[in-house]
């Protein structure tokens, strides 16, 4: 084992989407997270966010199976589960139980509405935990319906980043008093919480036009996504003055209409000059002109193209494992570097029981 987590012990009831994301980023630190799977569900390389771990099949309904699973919790430090309230309670695996087992354990519980509240039990997904934070209605074009982003925010960001940051900070505490404690991530939560600095910008009139005109959502004409003569789109964020100089510069924007940078008013006529001028070129063009100047410049890259660009190729921040191309471990660590990902693989219960001595 190696990482900065290396020694921590994790058992993860498997669910869906950011539970087992949270896990795959402990496991991704070093931590020895077994994973616990229905009888049915073998491990799959081709799952991503269930790298680097050993999963052991148990039907939770059957008490010789929860029994067992509560004897590895009692020699876990932390637990990850992501069903609706209650859930674990039924199998016999709640907080209480598993607490009188193993009080210093710190027992993680990731759901998209949260352990109370009105809407505690009901069904949904990330589009809908969002979607009551206000971070929805920020993102999308004008005039339009607002824009689910994939999953990147409830799931991901607000959902099991947020709970791995709970975990550990509770288990910080814990490692002082000898206690754990529950933490309650939820995504709609989560979701809010990282609309703080959009907020701040509202409450100083910085974020004040409709959905998809402002600063950083795509109504700037220097912050935004532009179509190349190849089809394919670049990404351009020359929000300060010098960097917007610059891209002006480099790209032959002399007429005096750009020098209206923060006109908002503008902004509309500008994106579409801007837009012009992107079209004249193809994307390799405007990466010979532009890529590593300072007018804060990218291409758009999909997942097959994203692993073999040069600084991410350089950097390490793909890589093979299971025969499957994907994300590397971040961040970086200068003296407990992660180890390598592996593919998923299945343990017995005899096995688990012995590593977990």
């Amino acid at each position: 084992m190696s990482g900065p987590l290396a020694g921590l012990r994790v058992i993860e009831f498997a669910g869906l989407g950011p539970a087992p994301f949270a896990a795959m980023l402990l496991a991704d630190l070093g931590a020895d997270v077994l994973r616990i799977t229905r009888p049915e569900v073998e491990p799959d390389a081709r799952d991503v966010t269930t790298r680097s771990r050993r999963a052991l099949a148990l039907d939770l309904r059957e008490p010789e199976a929860s029994a067992a699973a509560l004897a590895l919790a009692a020699r876990a430090d932390l637990l990850i589960e992501g069903f609706r309230p209650g859930v674990m309670e039924r199998l016999g695996l709640g907080p209480a139980v598993v607490h009188a087992q193993q009080p210093a354990l710190v027992y993680g519980r990731m759901t998209g509405w949260g352990q109370d509240g009105p809407l505690a039990q009901a069904a949904g997904h990330d589009i809908d935990y969002i979607a009551i934070s206000g971070a929805l209605a920020a993102i999308g074009v004008p005039g339009r319906p607002p824009v689910p982003p994939a999953n990147y925010l409830g799931d991901f960001g607000g959902g099991a980043m947020l709970l791995v940051v709970g975990l550990l900070a509770a288990l910080h505490e814990a490692r002082t008093s000898g206690r754990g404690q529950v933490v309650d991530a939820a995504m709609c939560d989560g979701a809010g919480l990282l609309s703080a600095f959009m907020v701040g910008w509202k409450a100083q009139g910085l974020w004040s036009r409709p959905r998809g005109e402002n600063l950083l959502d795509g109504g700037a004409h220097f912050y935004a996504c532009y179509e190349c003569a190849d089809g394919k789109h670049v990404a351009v964020g020359a929000i300060e003055p010098q960097f917007y100089a610059e891209l002006r510069r480099r790209i032959g924007l002399q007429d005096p209409v750009f020098d209206a940078q923060l006109d908002a008013e503008r902004w509309p006529e500008l994106k579409d000059r801007l837009a012009a001028v992107f079209r004249t070129r193809t994307r390799a063009e405007w990466c010979a002109l532009l890529e590593g100047s300072d007018a804060c410049f990218a291409p758009v890259l999909d997942w097959d193209e994203a692993p073999t660009h040069p600084h991410n190729a350089a950097r390490g921040n793909w890589l093979a494992a299971g025969g499957v191309t994907q994300p590397a471990p971040a961040p970086r660590f200068s003296r407990t570097p992660p180890r390598r990902p592996e593919p998923p693989s299945a343990t017995t219960l005899a096995d688990a029981l012995a590593a977990w001595r």
